[in-house]
This record gives structure tokens, sequence and C-alpha cells, in this order.
């Protein structure tokens, strides 16, 4: 479902990106983009049934946009490319520019949830709207009970759009440090959120 020719595209613009006699500025504001990303995520995302919620309703969510979405598309050089492949091409891309180990996670799953919500948005009747529904607004009721539960404010209420666009990011994030990789990235995190509490202390 992810265009081949699409994916490569996105590789080599990111190759360029390095490799640019500019880049070396570029590469350092997206890292300080990305710690102050990832630092504000972290700040109202430290309780363990929060994170957990947001680890599924997040991917819920995107199932329940992505149905819909599969049922409309063009063909492009023999490949059917609908708007729910679009979407998360957009959002790869812009992953790209914020740390590439996190993007290619990003596009295996990017690869992946499209066949699912093609399969669930072919049921007959209205099932397949049912289904998306359910996903979408199910997702987001895990969400605020999770932060319920932290006893913090989703950013969602304050930025809706940066929301969306950055959740399915920082559940790649979650994944990856719950396998245990990157510690030195976020132990980096936990020492700005240190320095913030004493702060306002």
């Amino acid at each position: 479902m992810f265009p081949n020719g699409l994916l490569m595209l996105a590789m080599n613009w990111c190759k360029l990106l390095i490799i640019d006699c500019g880049s070396r500025k570029r590469l350092v504001d997206s890292g300080n983009k990305l710690m102050d990303m990832l630092t504000g995520y972290a700040a109202a995302h430290q309780h363990p049934f929060n994170i957990f919620v947001h680890m599924i309703g997040i991917p819920t969510i995107m199932l329940g946009v992505l149905i819909p979405l599969t049922w409309t598309g063009i063909e492009v050089a023999g490949l059917h490319v609908s708007l729910a492949d679009v979407l998360l091409a957009g959002f790869f891309l812009f992953y790209l520019t914020l740390d590439i180990i996190f993007a290619v996670v990003f596009g295996v799953g990017a690869y992946l949830l499209p066949l699912l919500a093609l399969r669930l948005g072919a049921y007959p009747g209205n099932t397949g709207w049912i289904i998306a529904a359910v996903c979408f607004f199910g997702g987001y009721a895990a969400q605020f009970i999770g932060h319920a539960v932290e006893k913090s404010l989703p950013v969602l209420v304050k930025h809706p759009l940066q929301a969306n666009l950055a959740a399915p990011f920082f559940t790649v994030v979650e994944l990856v440090k719950f396998a245990g990789l990157r510690d030195g990235l976020f132990n980096e995190v936990q020492e700005r959120l240190e320095q913030q509490r004493r702060s306002s202390d």
C-alpha cells in the first residue's frame, strides 16, 4: 500500500539532507526541535497507565481515520494509491525532518496499518463505518481516561492540530524506548524534565 517509489524518494531526500553543505545547521536545529517535542510530551506522559493507553489508543484512532480513506484512490504507474497512503506518506516525510530512525520505524507501521484498514473497510453495508467510528471515538476516549489517571491536561485540548500530527510519532518513540534502544536520548529528556521541575520550584 505504501508506494515503493514514494518511499525511495523519501529516503533519497533524506540522504541529500544529510550530505548537503548546509545540512549540519539544519540537523542541529532538527535535533533541538526533537528534544523540545520529546520533553513536552514526556512532561504530560509519565504515568505507566497513560503511556499504555496512548500506545493502544493512537493506532486505534489512526485506524478509524484510515478505514474510510482506503475507499478513495487513484492508479499511479499501475499501483493503487489511496488517500490513506497519501496521508501516511505525509506523516512519514514530516517525521524524517525530526529523526530518521523514528521515521523508518513509523514507515513499517505505515505499510501495515492501511492493509488492516482496507480489510476492515471491506465488510458489507455500514459495517466499515461502524468499525471506523468505534476506533476513532473509542481511541480518543481512552486518551482522556489516561490523562485523567495521570491528572494532566491532554495536549489535544490546547493544540489539537499539533497533537494529532505528533501523536503517531510519540507512539513510535515509546516503542523504541520500550525496546531499550537509544537510552542516551531518553536520559537527556529526563534530565531536561528534572531541570524544568527544579526551575519551577
